[in-house]
């Protein structure tokens, strides 16, 4: 019970409080004041004073009387109905806000007297024979005579006891999702099921437009009383009424006056400038476009001594129970969604008047509760700003959720609740169990199948601890999800009551065994390797066991291992003359050969690190590598010279220098190096615009290769060799068959075709292929029979794409397809997946695995803490892979690689990705994207690979990438490039924006699409963002500038829209909503095109089509729900009776569809219960 329903309560026994200063005064009736109520008044003390002084600061105002109005007249609904109202008109007779309570009944039910009982309430309130009804698109209220209520009688007693609780468990849920007609309807109803001769079961069912939680306790109150009375032959014992429920509806406007209002609202306002638009939860499923209301729910107990540590500190911190659950829920979701700016929703009964206490009737108002985090503040400090918070929300409540709604103009989205999608409640279930004379009564629990929300916790105070519902939308989240989270929220509670100045960010979420789990269970990757040796040395015990099989082959020509140690000792003694040793740098430039390899081999032999230089790449950049690494020796060919910038090293060529090459001894060297030490350098994209080297040492190599198994490394493998050396996946692609006896066959072209791949493949009988996913993808779109007879085929780079993935699998069938996943820093792969051949048919991405063998993986928080499964977090790596640092960049290292915090191994280390990854249940990772390419628009936080992944479904799209531009300092907008062979941009782009509405909230939808012939490239591989070119804005921004009506219904509509909006002039392409519409106004919109046009428009397009141009076009169209097509895509199938008169709009207008008069009403979404709730 919060501190509003316990003062409420006080109210009703007539005792009155006030406060002098620290000083609380009671005046309380003769024997009112029990022991336990001034035990209670104590424990509360604090929090009362502080209730009543801030309620008087914030906002105290004189209350007109109630008193009862004529009904010779309009009456209007209350806020709160008409946003039910708005949703009927949207999908008429939906079940979804029936409230209902169930009750067994054991003995002689007088079914008479029942029906007399139940008729005799709806004779006492008029809300419950009240009925809505539409005058030039404005709802009235029309109060119906007294009249006898529905009480159905189902008579289940020729069943068994096991196929009768089966039957009552069908027959309740077909009674509670049976609909009311609000035009005509009483809206109150009685079932009663008979299960034996003196066994029932009475459920009574109201509709939320003329009752709340309250009215429901009222309902069941008063009949037991009704009951009593008329079965012992006594009159109606309830009171007149002075007032109804309509009174109240015509008092609350009244007493909101101008004054009163902008008051409340000022405060709102002010309170909620800037808010989040939406709390981004980690969800299991894609958000649909359109909200759905398929739910389930879970429960948690928790034990009686954490509530009983709750309770206490409460009273430490003079903070009712409500705030501290409150505070320690939004501490949850703030852990969670990572997410600083937390607003949740919660119910307030807002019965403050004596007067409307016993009426039945829709008063429950929502209020909204933000919370802004910090990383440095502690448990209590959040409790004190919930506290404070939510005592001025009371303070403030009168202003309806309805109006808040009209006042703020949020962003409307047809895929989620505006303001706040996450509800708390703690509820004080005031009924207890119903007392029928004659009769044994217990309640019947019903599991509600709908959700109103993303997520709704609700607890309750009992005998036996706190008790907490966990509503949640099972279209967003598993019920694994959910338990998961109950156990996070009573570790949470345990560690709040335990230590409650701790820090929120370091309060524990874990339970014991999910820690172990994630830090230990799968990170126990440890097996044996020769983490003692280095590549070269390896490399000569290969030649040891098969000097004469051939290790490398380029074009014509091939090396056996013998002879490429040969040569590669040869230029190791020649490079050594030079001075190379350990840890001196050894730059190599040379064109794909064999020399290339010897080359690599050589200098590892001579001791040095090799840093690989691409002769493509620019001048400039060559001059930087050459110069940061300050290379001692650089090896390359004559006739690339002209091509490098100036530098000071020793040039060593292969061509001029070959004859003193040719002269060396080929005998193996003594080796210097230690495992420990430099093998290589590897430059990176920085962020900074400059490149940064990448030091990788012989053990990282030697840990990729060996003791693994992500893929079958041996003898009977042939690699083709086609990254170039400066990017790493050439060290799997070399060393990965030169250390275990395979063919190496070098690729003699940059970027090979299709053709030339399937030529390759087929000569040379190539059984492992690493490929960006860049190329995998245009090669599955080419020919992807090219790849057939690869056995192990590994992609990476970035993100896989699924529909390219789902297409490969079904050409490739004897392929083994495996998404290797891992930064330069821990030397080429970290995770690998082995992609089953049959994928998820929901899966939105293909897993990065796990941890290949000795490396491990966390997922942690910005504050190093591990996350949960399933909820985001950045990707730490450790392991014997992990480079040395960066070159020359010693801050950036510190900053990059940190102590690891759950070794207790000396100096070991974990490497900040940037990578955003979860957990999934199976112990699978799943890459999310890079942490800065997740980017924030009008609010709302936006993962650009989601959009990506998204377009990829589309048939038609062969690639896509999605950046952010700024057109206008400050206009950030989402421009989508795609390629796609054939069709037009223009009507591609169309049937595109058609497309993600269908899949993507508004907000994702790009505001731009290019269409390009192919995406540039890096010379790695990987797409060049940079490289993408600007779209033609010329008609992005047109949109913003005023369009007059081009033709007759243009300008009718634009009539319309000014009339209603009260605006003028009013373009085609203005946004209704922008303007300031809102749901009631567009139901009075659509009222006046239907009367002016005599074209039917279904509410719900006005949500999908806002625009004059749009909603034009569909009237051109017509509207007709008839006659089935049956070349529609499941997305597009008409209407049937049993889609639950799912929500609908139209497909055309701008859209590009043609007109198809036999199929234009289609479902948003297919399943689920959908009313949205604006």
């Amino acid at each position: 019970m919060n501190t509003l329903e316990f003062l409420s309560e006080l109210r009703n026994l007539r005792i009155q409080l006030s406060t002098d200063g620290e000083q609380l005064r009671c005046n309380a009736p003769k024997d009112v004041l029990t022991p336990s109520l001034r035990l209670e008044l104590a424990e509360r003390k604090a929090e009362i004073i502080a209730f009543l002084q801030d309620s008087y600061l914030a906002g105290n105002s004189t209350f007109l009387p109630i008193q009862s109005v004529p009904r010779n007249q309009n009456l209007p609904l209350s806020f709160a109905q008409q946003r039910l109202w708005f949703l009927d008109q949207l999908e008429p007779n939906s079940p979804f806000y029936n409230i209902l309570r169930a009750v067994r009944l054991n003995g002689d039910l007088n079914i008479q007297v029942l029906q007399q009982a139940l008729d005799a309430i709806v004779a006492h309130h008029e809300v419950l024979r009240t009925n809505y009804i539409s005058e030039n698109g404005n709802p009235i209220q029309v109060i119906a005579a007294p009249q006898s209520v529905e009480l159905q009688i189902i008579d289940l007693q020729q069943y068994g006891e096991t196929q009768g609780e089966i039957q009552l468990q069908k027959r309740l849920q077909q009674e509670s999702q049976r609909p009311f007609n609000l035009t005509s309807d009483i809206m109150l109803r009685g079932c009663l099921l008979q299960l034996a001769p003196q066994e029932y079961v009475l459920l009574l069912v109201m509709h939320h437009i003329a009752s709340d939680g309250s009215s429901t306790n009222i309902l069941w109150e008063q009949l037991t009383q009704l009951y009593k009375a008329f079965l012992d032959g006594k009159p109606n014992p309830l009171p007149k009424l002075p007032i109804q429920y309509a009174d109240h509806v015509v008092w609350q406007r009244q007493w909101l006056s101008d004054k009163v209002l902008d008051k409340q609202l000022n405060y709102w306002k002010q309170q909620l400038a800037g808010a989040n638009p939406v709390l981004e939860l980690p969800i299991d499923h894609p958000r649909p476009a359109v909200q759905t209301y398929r739910g389930a729910s879970e429960s948690l107990i928790l034990p009686q001594s954490l509530s009983d540590g709750l309770k206490q500190l409460c009273r430490q911190q003079g903070v009712t129970l409500y705030m501290t659950l409150l505070a320690a829920f939004q501490t949850l979701l703030y852990r969670y969604s990572r997410q600083e700016d937390i607003i949740v929703g919660f119910p307030i009964a807002a019965r403050n008047r004596t007067e409307v206490e016993q009426l039945i009737g829709f008063f429950v108002n929502t209020l909204v509760l933000r919370t802004q985090f910090q990383e440095s503040l502690s448990f209590t400090d959040v409790l004190k700003r919930v506290r404070q918070t939510a005592i001025e929300a009371y303070a403030h409540q009168e202003v309806q959720f309805e109006q808040l709604l009209e006042e703020l103009q949020p962003q409307r989205s047809l895929s989620h609740h505006p303001l706040f999608q996450v509800m708390f409640a703690l509820r004080n279930d005031v009924m207890g169990t119903p007392d029928f004379p004659g009769l044994t009564c217990s309640r019947l629990e019903m599991k509600s199948v709908a959700a109103k929300f993303d997520f709704f916790l609700s607890m309750k105070e009992t005998q036996e601890g706190l008790i907490g519902y966990w509503e949640y939308n099972s279209d967003l989240f598993d019920r694994a999800t959910i338990r998961r989270w109950i156990s996070h929220f009573q570790v949470l509670l345990e560690g709040i009551v335990a230590n409650p100045q701790q820090p929120v960010y370091q309060l524990p979420l874990l339970t014991e065994p999910e820690r172990h789990q994630l830090l230990v269970e799968w990170n126990n990757t440890a097996t044996d390797y020769p983490q003692y040796k280095c590549i070269h040395q390896l490399f000569e015990e290969q030649v040891e066991l098969t000097p004469d099989a051939v290790a490398v082959v380029f074009e014509n020509e091939q090396l056996t291992y013998r002879q490429l140690n040969s040569r590669a000792n040869k230029l190791a003694h020649y490079l050594r003359s030079t001075g190379v040793k350990p840890e001196v740098l050894v730059g190599i430039c040379v064109e794909r050969s064999l020399e290339m390899v010897v080359g690599l081999l050589g200098i590892l032999k001579a001791g040095g690190a090799y840093v690989p230089i691409d002769p493509d790449y620019p001048k400039e950049r060559i001059a930087y590598m050459l110069k940061d690494s300050a290379v001692s020796v650089l090896l390359t060919q004559q006739k690339l010279l002209t091509s490098l910038p100036s530098h000071q090293a020793s040039v060593v060529c292969w061509d001029i220098d070959s004859e003193a090459i040719n002269s060396e001894s080929e005998e193996n060297l003594t080796t210097l190096v230690t495992p420990d030490q430099l093998s290589y350098i590897n430059y990176t994209s920085g962020s900074t615009g400059v490149p940064k080297g990448v030091e990788v040492t012989h053990r990282g190599v030697t840990r990729l290769l060996f003791g693994v198994n992500y893929a079958n490394l041996d003898a009977k493998q042939t690699f083709v060799q086609i990254a170039p050396i400066s990017f790493d996946a050439s060290t799997f692609e070399i060393w990965g068959a030169l250390l275990h006896g395979s063919r190496c066959v070098i690729f003699s072209e940059k970027l090979p075709t299709s053709k030339e791949f399937n030529h390759l493949i087929t000569n040379n009988q190539i059984t492992t292929l690493w490929l960006t996913s860049t190329l995998f993808n245009t090669i599955i779109d080419e020919n992807p029979e090219a790849l057939s007879g690869i056995r192990q085929l590994l992609i990476g780079g970035e993100a896989l794409s699924v529909s390219h993935v789902r297409r490969g699998l079904k050409a490739l069938p004897s392929t083994q397809i495996i998404n290797g996943y891992g930064p330069t820093e821990n030397t080429t792969f970290t995770c690998c997946y082995a992609i089953p051949s049959l994928l998820d048919s929901q899966g939105r991405s293909i897993p990065i695995g796990t941890p290949i063998a000795n490396t491990q993986t966390y997922i942690l928080d910005q504050h190093l803490q591990p996350v949960p499964i399933g909820i985001p977090g950045e990707l730490h790596i450790g392991g014997a892979g992990l480079a040395r640092g960066y070159l020359n960049r010693p801050q950036l290292t510190e900053q990059k690689f940190i102590p690891n915090p759950f070794s207790k191994q000396p100096g070991s280390r974990l490497y900040k990705t940037g990578d955003l990854a979860r957990y999934l249940p199976d112990g699978n990772i799943e890459f999310l994207g890079r942490i800065d390419n997740q980017v924030k628009i009008r609010g709302f936080r936006i993962e650009l690979s989601e959009i990506e992944a998204t377009l990829s479904q589309h048939p038609e799209i062969q690639e896509a990438v999605v950046i952010v531009r700024e057109v206008l300092p400050g206009d950030k907008r989402l421009v989508a490039y795609v390629v796609s062979p054939g069709e037009k941009a223009d009507i591609l782009t169309t049937k595109l924006r058609g497309f993600l509405k269908q899949k993507l909230p508004q907000y994702m939808i790009p505001n731009a699409f290019v269409v390009l012939d192919a995406l540039p490239l890096t010379p790695n591989g990987k797409v060049d963002r940079r490289g993408l070119p600007a779209p033609d804005t010329s008609r992005q921004l047109g949109t913003e500038t005023f369009v007059a009506p081009r033709d007759s219904i243009e300008l009718q509509l634009a009539q319309i829209w000014s009339q209603v909006l009260g605006i003028q002039p009013i373009g085609v392409t203005d946004n209704f909503f922008e303007l300031g519409g809102h749901s009631l106004l567009a139901v009075r919109l659509v009222a006046e095109i239907e009367k002016v046009t005599q074209k039917k428009l279904p509410l719900a397009a006005l949500f999908q089509f806002t625009t004059i141009e749009e909603i034009a076009s569909l009237l051109k169209l017509g509207v007709v729900a008839d006659n089935a097509n049956p070349n529609l895509s499941p997305e597009f199938l008409p209407l049937d009776t049993d889609d639950l008169r799912a929500l609908l709009t139209i497909v055309a207008g701008r859209e590009g569809a043609r007109p198809r008069p036999d199929s234009l009403m289609v479902t948003i979404r297919p399943t689920g219960v959908k009313p949205p709730l604006f």
